[in-house]
């Protein structure tokens, strides 16, 4: 065992933490033997909060020792260990012609990361979740051993763990299907608008005519210019790069500043240039994979930026009916606040259902907000975003969230109850004690 920092990107609570390698273990421990304050698997930190936190435990490190299995070029299937990096994937089937089906933010993502978390990617509205595209795996499980699971050999918990957040047990390989691309380069699509009320008048179209679509929001903006921002759309080129390797970052954070600049002045000129960045209408480049799906993976530690504090992320999904009203309530809400949001992301959820049991995803609108941790006053507004989505039917990520109650989580995952009837009585997280153990 190891005695090193597993922090969340969020790093709201720094702190040494046990962890052993998962290669290490034959088989998952029963709780009681040397394991009384559980287990929990780790990826590569990419969640923010506390979910993937076992404070009086020990983790379980998936990424030394993993590696792809095997490949078919010609079917398109993979089969990788679980802490395999979504960019080692890439690199190794972009040459064949394919590509990750779904793809999040940064691609420093673990394969049995993006499986607990049932990720969602730009493309959510034409292929769904991750764990659409997900055949089986195998589960170690402290009181079954390990066990397969698909949607015909144990589709009760081929479901709990799609979307369970590492409970169920230690997911050690996956195979998965990939997606059949011309290249990686993207053809993208920016249209300016100049209020929210516009985004919502286009988004639809716009995923109907597109692989992938996206909006940056100017959280700051107020007025008639509320929820301006840019709608960017992208579709795989018919020629381009095959090679599937990520450009070297362009520089890295070596520090953690004494305060945020991503706040005050600073924010307010940044959104003022990246929107008129834009020009008005729409227009069309050609662009490398990694500048489309990962720009922030090329700052290296960006998340220091946000100060000694921390980070909270709050992403949330309310339904079609609910979400013009919603998203401009939550947009108004941060402003009310005092709270700017660096990156302020919003995306039109399709109505693929996905097979996870608690997955995040749902027809509707998300919306991503960030803030720097500034103590009770920010606690005050993410449970006033939290109030808002809730009263609009929607849920907040449980995967991006450090804080919220067990009522907000009831209230947007009905199946949690589910969920811990499956979950392994070895594996349990900060998260999970929070808002279904209840154990403060």
């Amino acid at each position: 065992m190891s005695d090193f920092a597993y922090e969340s990107w969020g790093r709201l609570r720094p702190a040494k933490r046990l962890a052993v390698e998962a290669a290490q273990l034959p088989g998952v421990p029963a709780r009681g033997d040397g394991g009384e304050g559980g287990f929990l698997p780790f990826g590569n930190g990419r969640s923010y909060g506390d979910s993937c936190h076992n404070d009086r435990g020990t983790l379980i490190d998936s990424r030394p020792a993993s590696r792809i299995q095997s490949f078919d070029p010609i079917a398109g299937l993979l089969t990788a260990d679980a802490g395999v990096l979504l960019c080692e994937i890439t690199r190794h089937v972009a040459p064949q012609g394919w590509f990750l089906p779904v793809t999040p933010g940064t691609q420093f993502v673990t394969l049995g990361g993006a499986i607990a978390n049932d990720i969602h990617g730009k493309n959510h509205h034409r292929r769904g979740t991750f764990g659409q595209w997900v055949e089986a795996f195998d589960l170690d499980r402290s009181v079954d051993g390990c066990i397969l699971c698909s949607k015909t050999s144990n589709p009760r918990l081929f479901a709990a763990t799609i979307s369970g957040m590492g409970l169920t047990g230690l997911i050690r390989r996956a195979t998965i299907r990939l997606l059949k691309v011309p290249s990686l380069s993207i053809v993208q699509t920016t249209t300016r608008f100049e209020r929210l009320d516009d985004y919502f008048d286009i988004a639809e179209d716009d995923d109907r005519r597109h692989e992938y679509a996206v909006a940056w929001i100017d959280s700051l903006a107020s007025g008639a210019s509320l929820g301006r921002g840019h709608l960017i759309a992208g579709d795989h080129a018919a020629d381009g790069d095959m090679t599937g390797i990520a450009r070297a970052p362009l520089a890295g954070v070596p520090f953690t500043p004494p305060f945020s600049p991503l706040r005050g002045l600073a924010l307010r000129a940044f959104n003022e240039a990246y929107f008129r960045r834009a020009g008005k209408g729409t227009s069309r480049q050609i662009v490398a994979f990694d500048q489309f799906f990962y720009p922030l993976d090329r700052i290296g530690g960006w998340n220091r930026l946000y100060g000694p504090g921390g980070l909270h992320q709050h992403q949330s999904v309310v339904p079609p009916d609910t979400g013009r009203d919603a998203v401009r309530a939550l947009i108004e809400c941060a402003r009310r606040h005092d709270h700017g949001s660096f990156l302020t992301v919003l995306k039109r959820f399709g109505e693929q259902v996905s097979p996870g049991l608690t997955s995040f995803p749902r027809a509707g609108y998300t919306l991503t907000l960030d803030f720097p941790h500034r103590g009770e006053k920010t606690l005050r507004l993410l449970a006033e975003l939290d109030r808002i989505t809730v009263e609009a039917g929607g849920a907040v990520n449980p995967y991006k969230d450090a804080r919220m109650s067990a009522e907000t989580f009831a209230a947007g995952f009905p199946r949690w109850r589910a969920l811990e009837a499956l979950r392994d009585p070895a594996m349990v997280s900060d998260f999970w004690k929070r808002v279904a153990l209840r154990d403060d």
